[in-house]
């Protein structure tokens, strides 16, 4: 094997774990199906699977190892499917992987928190809009997964600026199709299991006529973080923490952090005035050299003799 292909390895490889029903103790499960994926860049497929033991173990090959693959373990309890954190396989060798957790569901339960708040704001392109990006880290105190009971009632719902344009799901744990806009809040549809690191992203346009942005906080946030791309921009918010100036990938942003805060806190954003660019003026010196050629010419006619 040569070329791209010398990255695929000739011998196989290995890997165990237990399969465990989280939230009270933890229970092994038996006889459920674990299934071994096999993901690159252009498709993702199953390579293996085996139903768990009494112990709830399992042990799963990959015929062949793709160093440019990843893989990982996925088990249905619930009727939800559930997925392992990426899992090195090495040719010729046995991994044991974390151990699966897979929990039941309910459509009721304590608040899901919100633990962290990342909003990025972008400068002005040329037609004044701002790019935002916001990156938000849930939490889900419960022992159960917490499941929309119906289209009404989402798992989370979360406040966005009311001017803003062009609303539109980013990447993270939750699909595009489970996250949309209504009105002006955030809306998720989609499962989330206990513990935090559950990432919700998502982007918006502020268009030009935005002066002054008020952050929503409508519920209690334990961290909230801001890069503003306009480094003269004044923000203002409770036990604001500056955090100096910093470069991102050849851009330069202010970063800020702040938290917890409680719902209602006030953040402002003021961000400032448009540099003055001389071509705004052409469209008023047409205007006004429009009218002066025809005042002109209004003379010189009435000063043509009869």
């Amino acid at each position: 094997m040569t070329g791209a292909g010398a990255s695929l390895a000739a011998q196989g490889a290995s890997v165990s774990g237990v399969l465990v029903r989280g939230g009270n103790g933890g229970t092994p499960l038996a006889g459920r199906w674990v299934v071994l994926h096999q993901v690159t860049m252009q498709v993702g497929a199953p390579v293996d699977s085996v139903r768990s033991d009494a112990r709830g173990r399992w042990r799963l090959r990959a015929p062949q190892v793709d160093s440019l693959a990843v893989y990982v373990v996925s088990a249905v309890h619930d009727g939800l499917a559930y997925f392992s954190q990426p899992i090195l396989l090495v040719a010729a060798q046995a991994t044991t992987a974390d151990t699966l957790l897979v929990y039941d569901t309910t459509s009721r339960g304590p608040a899901i928190q919100l633990r962290r708040r990342l909003v990025t704001v972008a400068k002005p392109k040329a037609d004044g809009a701002r790019d935002v990006l916001e990156i938000l880290e849930l939490e889900n105190p419960g022992r159960m997964t917490r499941v929309a009971a119906d289209s009404q009632h989402p798992t989370w719902a979360g406040a966005i600026p009311p001017p803003a344009l062009r609303f539109q799901a980013g990447s993270g744990d939750f699909s595009a199709d489970v996250v949309v806009r209504q009105g002006d809040r955030v809306v998720v549809f989609g499962p989330i299991q206990p513990g935090a690191g559950r990432q919700l992203s998502y982007g918006y346009v502020l268009p030009r006529s935005v002066r002054t942005l008020t952050l929503p906080i409508d519920q209690p946030t334990a961290e909230l973080d801001l890069l503003i791309e306009d480094t003269s921009a004044a923000v203002s918010a409770p036990s604001l923490v500056p955090g100096g100036v910093e470069q991102i990938e050849n851009r330069m942003f202010s970063r800020y952090r702040t938290g917890p805060l409680a719902a209602g806190a006030p953040v402002v954003i003021a961000f400032p005035a448009a540099p003055f660019r001389a071509e705004r003026l052409l469209p008023v010196l047409v205007g006004v050299l429009a009218i002066v050629m025809g005042f002109g010419l209004w003379i010189a006619l009435r000063r043509r003799p009869g």
